[in-house]
């Protein structure tokens, strides 16, 4: 199937058909473009120069990027048939925002982006399909995670016979390779996936970039960003990689872990001591307000780090209250109260911004800090010693356990998805 032909008159008045566009994979009843394909690697290709991290051969990233689009077509489908729906309003209002983000009008924001080559139409949709896929993933996986009482039990029973190792309040920074099974797969293709995970690891292993073959070769969600997971706790990662790392040390790859996904292959980038443990009754609170800068296509990190190191000189020098550039420029919910974030307890935030936040005295504002979530400034107020009740500890079990198992549903959920959809790739098609 072609589309987009164009027709040329010839002087012997035949018709030579010039092929603009044609179609490289087919996702149930809709298409995947070239021009859509090209686009993809393109925006991969700028995301790894900008991390500093060696491209993958062209024809590997191109694949890589095909099946990003697959699955992300299939999501949207799934979306769709449920009926979740991302209004013209609220989309409006999500650009709106984004524009106001990089302090630009609209009509601005819009001429630097065709600029930069991303058609506005285009710009529009994936911020759609954002909104729309965290909704469907929101109700279709993280929703349908329930946690029993006795197996908050059986956590602060592991969590016990681990106390005084230390490793339950171990936090990695891990980078992830992901070979993707189907489900019922056959031995041939399944010992296919284990040989493609195994000459990973040995390539790791040899001096070849971590970065580099996870975007040549793995199916996570992040293989396009390098395969950097960001820092994590052990005690939230799923039980199989948890296991795995305890033996690990800094910089090892380890070996092929195979779960119902996949087989999978981490790398420790860095570790540290966590903080407090889950079974501590009295603990430190600290009472802070933050705003967040949030990282896209269009807003770099360099472009956060400025935006926020700008916001810092005006409060630390300026004398501008921090409650006031919350309300005008943080991208967080808290934004409406200052970006008053109340007492946290310990574990309440993720590592990256714990940790920022402990490191500073009441009355001191951060330096801008990186999280899963963009960039922040944090501010803290004051510290207090609190006890945690039984209710609270059994909550934060419970989030910790939801955690843990969240990423491996999701990707038990891609999978099961993708093997139900039918698809057609006629990328090799000339």
């Amino acid at each position: 199937m072609l589309i987009g032909l164009l027709f040329v008159s010839q002087p012997s008045h035949a018709q030579r058909v010039s092929l603009v566009d044609r179609v490289v994979a087919v996702v149930n009843s809709e298409v995947v473009t070239l021009s859509e394909l090209n686009e993809r690697v393109a925006m991969a290709e700028r995301q790894l120069r900008r991390q500093n991290t060696q491209l993958p051969d062209r024809e590997n990233l191109q694949r890589q990027a095909l099946e990003r689009l697959i699955l992300e077509r299939v999501q949207i489908q799934s979306a769709q048939d449920l009926g979740l729906r991302v209004d013209e309003s609220q989309l409006d209002r999500a650009v709106a925002r984004i524009a106001e983000q990089n302090n630009l009008t609209l009509s601005a924001f819009r001429v630097t982006l065709e600029k930069d080559g991303v058609r506005f139409d285009r710009f529009r949709e994936e911020i759609r399909n954002e909104i729309m896929l965290s909704r469907l993933r929101q109700r279709e996986v993280d929703d349908k995670i329930e946690i029993s009482e006795s197996e908050i039990d059986l956590y602060f029973a592991e969590l016990k016979s681990a106390e005084g190792s230390g490793a339950t309040n171990l936090e990695y920074n891990l980078a992830h390779i992901l070979v993707r099974l189907p489900d019922q797969a056959s031995p041939e293709v399944i010992e296919r996936a284990r040989a493609k995970a195994a000459k990973a690891i040995a390539d790791a292993r040899g001096g070849a970039d971590f970065a580099k073959l996870a975007a040549g070769l793995s199916d996570a969600p992040d293989a396009l960003t390098g395969g950097e997971m960001g820092w994590r706790a052990a005690d939230r990662l799923p039980e199989l990689f948890a296991t795995a790392l305890r033996s690990m040390q800094t910089g090892q790859v380890s070996e092929v872990l195979r779960s119902p996904a996949g087989f999978h292959v981490l790398k420790i980038i860095d570790r540290r001591g966590g903080g407090v443990g889950a079974l501590a009754e009295r603990v430190q609170q600290t009472r802070v307000r933050h705003i967040l800068i949030k990282t896209s296509e269009i807003v770099s990190e360099n472009d956060a780090k400025r935006r926020l190191a700008d916001l810092r000189e005006r409060i630390v020098t300026g004398g501008m209250k921090f409650g006031d550039l919350a309300r005008l420029h943080s991208e967080d919910g808290s934004a409406a109260r200052g970006g008053e974030l109340d007492w946290l307890y310990p574990g309440d935030t993720v590592p990256d911004f714990e940790r920022a936040m402990n490191d500073l005295k009441p009355g001191t504002v951060s330096q801008p800090v990186k999280s899963p979530f963009g960039w922040h400034l944090i501010e803290v107020q004051e510290r207090r010693v609190a006890e945690v009740s039984e209710d609270r500890r059994r909550m934060q079990a419970r989030m910790a356990l939801r955690e843990r198992r969240a990423d491996e549903a999701f990707q038990d959920w891609l999978r099961q998805i993708r093997d139900r959809a039918y698809v057609e790739i006629r990328l090799e098609e000339r």
